[in-house]
């Protein structure tokens, strides 16, 4: 059994929803850490080879874990041809990892609307003007387009790009890595079955 205050993590004392342990430790790592927003997206494209890039995780519920990107981004095709993926956080100075694994759907337009809304304006027309994943010849190129945008939306609310919204991961596999020393981490892994959600210890 753990002491009080400390990080090891003991299968009998965590929640039977995931959903409530990873924001306790979201909360926590939003003091502790620079971005504890950033999360690793990895997917795999059509021929088979992943790759992985960082994304702000932006809403966590039960229906699953958002982030907004553009749709013909190198992600979204992969994505839109195996809609699965695998999300990481890494919080290092608290010595923590979550790792989801599920299946991915695009949110709704009004979802897409809304937070689109919320952004900031340069970032809601960099969202134009940006050809994500796309050879672009020079930054000038990049600011040309910005600035052609700007004076297209001038006085007016920007709309969202049609090419621009999110994507939800609903997770099936939800994991959770506390760093100990001496290598002999604690890792808990939460299952999604068709009772709800199971859980259990891993060797570190």
């Amino acid at each position: 059994m753990s002491e009080p205050g400390s990080p090891m993590l003991d299968i009998s004392n965590t929640p039977s929803n995931p959903l409530e342990l990873f924001h306790r430790w979201h909360q926590e790592a939003l003091t502790a850490v620079h971005e504890a927003n950033a999360m690793t997206v990895a997917a795999v494209d059509a021929q088979g080879r992943p790759s992985a890039r960082q994304v702000l995780l932006k809403q966590a519920d039960e229906q699953g874990f958002v982030f907004y990107t553009n749709y013909k981004s190198a992600k979204a095709i992969a994505l839109e041809t195996n809609p699965w993926a695998s999300l990481l956080f890494w919080w290092d100075k608290l010595e923590r990892q979550v790792r989801i694994e599920g299946s991915v759907e695009k949110v709704s337009a009004a979802e897409s609307d809304a937070y689109f809304a919320s952004r900031p304006r340069a970032s809601q027309i960099g969202a134009w003007a940006s050809s994500q994943s796309q050879p672009i010849s020079s930054r000038a190129e990049l600011e040309a387009r910005f600035e052609e945008y700007e004076r297209q939306f001038s006085g007016q609310p920007v709309p969202r790009p049609p090419h621009w919204g999110g994507y939800r991961v609903k997770p099936e596999r939800i994991e959770f890595w506390q760093g100990l020393p001496g290598r002999l981490h604690d890792r808990i892994i939460y299952l999604c079955t068709s009772e709800g959600w199971s859980k259990q210890r891993l060797a570190p």
